[in-house]
Order: C-alpha cells, then sequence, then structure tokens
C-alpha cells in the first residue's frame, strides 16, 4: 500500500506552505499554544463529537473526545475537535429524523472548509449515527466511527428493565389500570442509569452494529458497554487508528462497497434490528452509490436467521451481547452468509477480524440450528396500499395477525389519534385496524416515531395487547406489535394511504408480503380526484429546503441534492 508524504496531506495547503494565508493558519494556531512542531507534516484530525447538554446518551463525550485526541497524539497525529449538532432521541421534536440530514451538511461541511486529513466521528443516539456517516462518505476522507456505547441495564424492584421497550410495555400496563402511578414512577427513575445509548436492539444499537459490520468502527467496537473501561480505551484507539488510515488514505470509498452493505443488511436482520435501519442504510448506500432497495432487505430476510436473543425481540440486553462475545461473535457465526474479503477500518479484511471470535454465551448469541427465528424477522410489504413498500417486523407480531383482515378506525394525523385513541365512544374492536395518516417524511413533518400507535384503552382493559396498525410513520426500534411502517408514498403527498376512509377493509398478509385495501378501483379513483393536498407546514428556513428536498421513506429520505451530482472540491486557499 503507498503511503501519503507529509506533502500530500491535506492539511499542507493550510500550514506547510509559505504564503500570506498560511502565516495567518499559523500564527493563529500559536496563539492557541501550538507550535509548528505541533501540526507541520502531522495528519490533522478532525473530531466530530455530537456531544451536548441535551443528550444523554452521549453524557461522557467530553470524556471520550480527550481519550480520542489522547489517542491521536500518541500516533504522531494532530486532533482538532469539532462540535457538531446533536441529535437527542428523547428531546428533540418533530423527530431527529428531520435533522439527520442536517448533521449530514454539517460534517461534510466541517470536513471541506477546514484543514482536516481524516475524520473520527463520535455518535450513537439514533440519527448520528446515519448523520455522521453520510456527511463523511461524500466528504470521502478518511473516517472512523466511534460509538457511544449502551448504558448498563435498567432496574425496577429486582426486574431487569430495557429501555423503550419496558415504557411501552408498562404504559399499557398503567392506562389499563393494572400498576400505580407510583409504580410507573419507579420505572421512570430505574430505566435509564448510565451513560450510553438504548441497551436494546433499539436504533441505536442497529446502527452502531451496521456501522461495525460496514467496516467503519474498530472490530467489537459497537458492543462494549458506555461505562465500561474498555470503551475508554476503545476511543484513545480510534484515535491512534485514524492517523494511520490517514498515511494509508483509506477512505469510506474503499470500504463502502456492494459487499459491504450486504454484511450490514445481514447482520441488522441476524440482530432483530430496528426497522428505521432501513431508511437509513438506503440513504447510506446512495451517499456510496451503491444500490440498495427494498427488495434486497427482503430477499436477504428470508434466509437470515434470527440469532440474537436481545430486546425486543429477545429476552436479553446489550450490556449481556457484549460478555456474550458482542458483534463480533455474532458476526462469525454468519460468516458463511458474509462477504468476508470486504476490507474494514483497521487494514483488515471482515474474515481476519472475524477468526478467532468466540460465542461465551449461547443463550444470548444463538447458534444456527437454534435461531430465534429462522426467517423473516422483517417482510417488505406491497399492494394497493403502499405501491412503493412498506415494512413490518413479524416476530413482534402476534402469530394470528400474520393473516388479518378488518375495517380501518382512521386517524387524520397524530393529534386526531391523541384525542380520540381512548375514547369510549370509539368505534373499534381488537379486529379494527388503525390507521395513522400524514406521519410521514412530510406529514409527520420527520417522519415521527409514532407507528406503534397505541391500543385504545377500552381494548386494554379486555385484555388486547396487539393488533394491526398502519402508518406512513416509523417506530422506534425498542417497539413491538404488528405494526404496519413506513408507507410509500406517504399520505401528505397523496399516497394511497390518504385515500383510506372510516370502515374501509384492510387486508394484511406477510407470508404473501401483501398489503390491500378493498375498496374499488373506481372509487379509489373518485376519492384520489377529490384529494385536496394540504398547505406547506413551512414557508421559510430549514423547514422549507426540507420540504423542498427530502426523498420518501424508500427512498432514503435524504435530500435529493445530497445523494446525486459530482464531489464538490476543496476550497481554494488564497
Amino acid at each position: 500500500m503507498t503511503r501519503k508524504t507529509p506533502e500530500q496531506l491535506r492539511s499542507h495547503r493550510w500550514y506547510g506552505v509559505d504564503t500570506l494565508r498560511s502565516f495567518g493558519h499559523r500564527s493563529r494556531s500559536a496563539q492557541m499554544g501550538y507550535t509548528r512542531d505541533d501540526y507541520v507534516g502531522k495528519p490533522v484530525i478532525a473530531i466530530i463529537n455530537t456531544w451536548s447538554d441535551i443528550n444523554p446518551c452521549h453524557t461522557h463525550f467530553k470524556e471520550r473526545v480527550e481519550e480520542v485526541k489522547r489517542g491521536v497524539w500518541q500516533a504522531g497525529g494532530f486532533p482538532m475537535e469539532l462540535p457538531a449538532m446533536t441529535l437527542s432521541e428523547p428531546f428533540q421534536k418533530p423527530s431527529t429524523m428531520m435533522y439527520r440530514n442536517f448533521l449530514a451538511m454539517e460534517v461534510e461541511e466541517n470536513l471541506r472548509s477546514y484543514p482536516a486529513d481524516g475524520v473520527v466521528l463520535m455518535g450513537g443516539c439514533d440519527k448520528t449515527t446515519p448523520g455522521l456517516i453520510m456527511g463523511a462518505t461524500s466528504m470521502n476522507l478518511p473516517a472512523l466511527f466511534m460509538p457511544a456505547g449502551p448504558m448498563l441495564r435498567g432496574n425496577w424492584r429486582g426486574a431487569t428493565l430495557g429501555s423503550g421497550s419496558d415504557v411501552w410495555k408498562y404504559w399499557a400496563e398503567l392506562r389499563a389500570g393494572t400498576i400505580a402511578p407510583e409504580d410507573w414512577r419507579e420505572i421512570e427513575e430505574g430505566i435509564a442509569r448510565s451513560p450510553g445509548h438504548c441497551m436494546t436492539m433499539g436504533t441505536a444499537s442497529t446502527m452502531t452494529s451496521a456501522a461495525e459490520a460496514l467496516g467503519l468502527s474498530l472490530p467489537g467496537a459497537a458492543s462494549i458497554p458506555a461505562a465500561d473501561a474498555r470503551h475508554a480505551a476503545m476511543a484513545a484507539a480510534c484515535g491512534r487508528r485514524i492517523v494511520e488510515m490517514v498515511w494509508q488514505d483509506l477512505k469510506p470509498s474503499d470500504i463502502l462497497s456492494e459487499g459491504a452493505f450486504h454484511n450490514a443488511v445481514t447482520t441488522v436482520l441476524a440482530l432483530g434490528g430496528s426497522t428505521n435501519a432501513i431508511v437509513h442504510l438506503v440513504a447510506m448506500a446512495r451517499r456510496a452509490n451503491v444500490n440498495l432497495d427494498l427488495k434486497i432487505f427482503d430477499a436477504l430476510a428470508r434466509v437470515t436467521p434470527l440469532l440474537a436473543n436481545i430486546r425486543p425481540a429477545g429476552e436479553y440486553l446489550m450490556e449481556d451481547f457484549y460478555y456474550a462475545g458482542g458483534l463480533p461473535a455474532l458476526m462469525a457465526q454468519l460468516a458463511p452468509r458474509l462477504k468476508l474479503d470486504c476490507i474494514t477500518a483497521n487494514g483488515f479484511s471482515l474474515g481476519a477480524n472475524l477468526a478467532g471470535a468466540t460465542v461465551f454465551n449461547p443463550e444470548v448469541i444463538l447458534p444456527l440450528e437454534r435461531a430465534l427465528v429462522a426467517q423473516d424477522s422483517l417482510a417488505v410489504l406491497y399492494g394497493n396500499l403502499a405501491p412503493d413498500g412498506a415494512v413490518i417486523k413479524p416476530p413482534a407480531a402476534l402469530k394470528r395477525l400474520h393473516r388479518h383482515r378488518g375495517p380501518a378506525v382512521v386517524f387524520q394525523n397524530y393529534a386526531d389519534m391523541a384525542a380520540r385513541i381512548d375514547s369510549p365512544e370509539l368505534v373499534v374492536d381488537e379486529n379494527s385496524v388503525l390507521v395513522l395518516q400524514n406521519a410521514g417524511p412530510l406529514g409527520g413533518p420527520g417522519m415521527p416515531e409514532w407507528g406503534q400507535l397505541p391500543i385504545p384503552k377500552k381494548l386494554l382493559e379486555k385484555g388486547v395487547r396487539d393488533m394491526v396498525r398502519i402508518s406512513d410513520a416509523r417506530m422506534s426500534g425498542t417497539s413491538y406489535g404488528a405494526c404496519v411502517l413506513h408507507v410509500a408514498p406517504e399520505s401528505y403527498v397523496g399516497g394511497p394511504l390518504a385515500l383510506v376512509e372510516e370502515g374501509d377493509e384492510i387486508e394484511l398478509d406477510i407470508p404473501a408480503r401483501r398489503l390491500s385495501l378493498l375498496v374499488a378501483d373506481g372509487e379509489l379513483e373518485r376519492r384520489r380526484s377529490a384529494w385536496v393536498s394540504p398547505k406547506p407546514r413551512y414557508l421559510r428556513g430549514y423547514g422549507a429546503l426540507f420540504a423542498a428536498h427530502v426523498t420518501q421513506a424508500n427512498e432514503g429520505c435524504d435530500f435529493d441534492f445530497l445523494e446525486r451530482g459530482e464531489p464538490t472540491p476543496d476550497p481554494e486557499i488564497f
């Protein structure tokens, strides 16, 4: 492998030449206490840090960034921390998904406009992982993703709590009257008790695992709990490794191949990962000029076993997964189904990285012959209600609902649903199909995680805990139930979901991969002619930009102008 010389470093144009502008760059570096020996002729490593006071998943990043810097210094590089927009899943409204592309743009432009030779991407809370990787992929400098790591297990009265999954579970019990408000308060105080992202197989662990499977992280990095000392050691190792990646000129374009995305999708399916991964991986693949569509997900789902016994699909949590061998151990089980020759960020092939990986607890990481689900941990549905596709997690739904036909109970938007879902007057029973409109990329806006519609209170009190629910929204990776999601095109732009009326019969057939609105074509045409496009939600600012350029769920919800066109050249330095 040909190595760069110091004069070939991108930062050399800022620091290493004798011009008026370089004088300014060096004198201002001196203002910060650095000398030429610190940075001239050395790789300048940007560290994109998504820490903030409003992001509980990243509270430890103040310490981790110093450990990354330590590793950069140790390897002979010059670290440069660049804070970027934080996407805090619990707090940001209307949805972090609306701002994923904002973060991606910020990452790309930060790296382009400053003297960065390589980058460490610090993220983990749901949308930070794809946002960081999308921006770094478009910029195409050597890049290494440093995952935040899952938090420790939750606890309530001796019972283990899992983030998200147990929230939905106990919220239903509170509404049904089987637990008291004081119980709910105790759960609130015990479910999240350390730094790190969700410790269930929610979107956060799904996407950090996907990043590792793609080859963009150090082997085993995604599974380490945030509070474990080995997480700090991993951060320093990221700092050391990115310096060598710069000298080797090992870039995302060298790593993010079609085979790498095959590995990521297969791994996500074997983990029972979040349905959100579909939208994000499609967007990430498009940034890398790799074709990845819904049919590929469905084809791989038909042959990939679910091996991770992790909530919400299974029993355990990410802390247990790490002790059981972590992601390398699970991927070693999948080795015959993976593209093992794919190069990864540490310079070795995936096959070399998995050599010797061992499962230490076969109850957490199951062997192939005892898979939690033999196949179809995900299904992509088509039909006149979802011409461009919709998705569902069959293992998360009651088996009897895999084939179901029932009358629609239609909510025009989230506010309508929240106002009426518990009304005694709501005409609904366990055979009904709950339909939520206007919750997609534009309708939400930002495609919020509203897809796990609550069971009406009158049904909860009768013991009903699952029913078919359909929307153009997403749902949390920690959610469960017979929830059909990502219906495309969305109702806000006049997709067929917008035409569903109260009482219409809807048929779900997961084995046949079909989602059908049982209304005559002529009647649908009549409704389509009468449909009126909603008024724009935003007339200015980022919201207007989002509305003008976001793509539909099956296309990754990226901005159309970010996934196409020639690479933007580096700025001139005068």
